[in-house]
């Protein structure tokens, strides 16, 4: 398979906005020789947010482990255009609530790529971290232990590691999933905040009010796509009807 990254194009900043910031085409993926994505094909633009939508198994924490790079395409052809990795937030269920990290040291590993685990973090990347945890209302908790938070703490934990890589294409898994409607609502308003300031998102999610909010969606049902477009034209009730039985 092919992965290609794209030169922006040097003629106008509006151009470049245009242009997809992700872009695959017959995407084929999957986990010890099964295989979950079946040529799947679409564009996420860029400054907006996209949904991934549809059941458990249906391929959209594949689709985002492809996007971020921890997981490998068998086939098809993948275009990012240049610039920063893509910064990835897990399900909140992947980080253990027993380790001994504090929310600053959680923040502080977004900048691993830049330094690497053992080396010591300079003034930008202090700064990088600061911002980050301003950013997300969480300077406050900075010395609290992970296992010390919140459902909602938690998830703005995760978000500002990833906002810390500074990376302009923010990949979510479940961000609002187990959280109570106060908190869905805050991470809501936050992913898009963090549009207006020029990040892409896209998250997985099984929020249907969190995914018709989006600027655009992608439905998978069994590692295919089945719908692709704005929110209001891809789940409707026949197709999510088809898709989820029943209702």
């Amino acid at each position: 398979m092919k992965i290609m990254f794209n030169k922006p194009a040097s003629s106008a900043a509006a151009i470049r906005e245009r242009t997809p910031h992700v872009r695959f085409t017959e995407l084929c993926a999957g986990y010890s020789g099964r295989l979950v994505l079946r040529q799947v094909s679409a564009e996420i633009p860029r400054l907006q947010a996209t949904a991934l939508v549809g059941p458990n198994g249906s391929g959209k924490s594949t689709l985002l482990g492809v996007l971020a790079g921890v997981i490998r395409p068998t086939s098809g052809e993948l275009h990012h255009d240049e610039g920063r990795a893509p910064a990835f937030v897990p399900q909140r269920g992947a980080v253990g609530d027993t380790l001994p990290l504090t929310v600053r040291q959680t923040v502080e590993m977004g900048r691993w790529g830049e330094r690497g685990p053992w080396r010591r973090l300079t003034r930008r990347d202090h700064a990088a971290v600061d911002l980050a945890l301003d950013r997300l209302g969480i300077g406050d908790l900075a010395s609290r232990q992970l296992g010390e938070l919140s459902g909602g703490q938690r998830q703005r934990t995760l978000i500002a590691q990833g906002l810390a890589q500074e990376s302009d294409l923010l990949l979510l898994d479940e961000p609002t999933t187990g959280l109570d409607p106060e908190a869905r609502e805050r991470i809501g308003a936050l992913l898009t905040a963090l549009v207006a300031d020029g990040v892409t998102i896209v998250q997985a999610t099984h929020d249907l009010e969190a995914a018709r909010a989006a600027d655009a969606c992608l439905l998978l049902q069994d590692g295919r796509l089945a719908g692709h477009g704005h929110p209001d034209q891809v789940l409707t009730t026949a197709a999510l009807a088809r898709i989820w039985q029943p209702l």
